[in-house]
Formats: C-alpha cells, sequence, structure tokens
C-alpha cells in the first residue's frame, strides 16, 4: 500500500458544463394580480360561510330553547 492518499483533480472548465442555468419563470403583472384577486376571494367567501354557519347554529339553539319553556 503506498503511504500517499489519492487525490482527484477537478478542472474548473468541467464544473461549468456539468451546472444548468435555472430557469425561473417570472409572473406577468397580470397574472400576478389574477392570483392576487383570486386569493382574496376565496378568504372573503370562507368568512363569510363560517359566520353563516355560526348564524344559523345560534338561531337554531335559540328556537330550541324557545319551545322548552313554551310547553312548560
Amino acid at each position: 500500500m503506498s503511504a500517499r492518499p489519492k487525490i482527484k483533480v477537478i478542472k474548473k472548465d468541467a464544473n461549468k458544463d456539468v451546472q444548468a442555468p435555472i430557469l425561473i419563470e417570472e409572473k406577468t403583472t397580470q397574472a400576478a394580480a389574477r392570483e392576487m384577486v383570486s386569493t382574496v376571494t376565496n378568504w372573503v367567501s370562507d368568512f363569510q360561510q363560517r359566520r353563516r354557519e355560526e348564524t344559523r347554529q345560534a338561531l337554531e339553539i335559540l328556537f330550541q330553547s324557545n319551545r322548552q319553556t313554551d310547553g312548560v
């Protein structure tokens, strides 16, 4: 066995060929605006849906308690 460890030599020009440039897809301002509008629209519809469900549940509880007191 040799006392020297093996060393691998890498040339600088060889590394440049291996790495491919990364392409970043840039959004147009119109596409970005559409995405923002879509996101906010979804938030608003979710908020309205939750509010409707909470109101419906509150009314059901209110009317159930009135039915119980009317029978007494």
